[in-house]
């Protein structure tokens, strides 16, 4: 793996897209539930389920709603009776955890992320994009947006999450969070563009190998 390589192709993708910052609701819960509520469903019908929350979006308002209410609010999502099993369970733990994200500052990465994957619903994925925009920890988040990128740029050989990320997390540790965010964001989105134009030019994107 040539770190300059894909540093460039991140920062060339980062000035094509333009600064992103789509997680930052003013109610973090907001984009914390979101998590939730895009998986195996498109951000249209994510966005129309979360709307549906609007007046319940505190961990107080979700834990008393009912449970078929919430599923009747989530519905436009799709499984909307597992993710009501999944947000309910969520914003539990995080009650019980204090219900203040400045709680969590002094957990270590490893140890929260560990704690994550309890969660019913939270697979590697998902804990790392909470990790990456709910706790602020720089970590990278090597989805298949990410993988399939890497491979046609011959940025990488890995074929799975976990090989991905272990390769990609050293990258992050001279820039800032900011930045780790949004190339997870430019990733994604260049990822969209590319899944609705196969034949779109990526010449741009890698600068050639250095020889051998």
């Amino acid at each position: 793996m040539n770190r300059t390589r894909i540093i460039t192709t991140l920062e060339r993708l980062r000035r094509h897209y333009g600064e992103q910052r789509w997680w930052c609701q003013e109610n973090r819960l907001a984009d914390w539930v979101s998590m939730i509520l895009i998986q195996q469903t498109t951000q249209q019908n994510a966005e129309k389920a979360l709307a549906g929350l609007a007046d319940v979006l505190t961990p107080a308002a979700l834990v008393a709603l009912p449970l078929d209410a919430l599923q009747a609010r989530i519905r436009p999502a799709g499984f909307y009776k597992q993710k009501s099993v999944y947000i309910k369970e969520l914003v539990q733990w995080f009650i019980d955890k204090g219900g203040d994200l400045a709680a969590f500052t002094g957990v270590p990465t490893a140890a929260l992320l560990t704690e994550l994957l309890t969660l019913k619903g939270v697979g590697q994925e998902t804990a790392d994009a909470m990790l990456l925009y709910i706790f602020e920890r720089k970590v990278f988040i090597a989805d298949r947006y990410a993988l399939r990128l890497f491979q046609r740029l011959g940025l990488s050989t890995a074929g799975d999450y976990s090989t991905l990320r272990a390769e990609c997390m050293p990258l992050l540790d001279d820039v800032s969070l900011h930045t780790a965010q949004e190339w997870h964001a430019v990733i994604d989105e260049h990822g969209k563009a590319f899944r609705k134009n196969p034949q779109l030019d990526e010449s741009w994107l890698c600068p050639p190998a250095s020889p051998a």
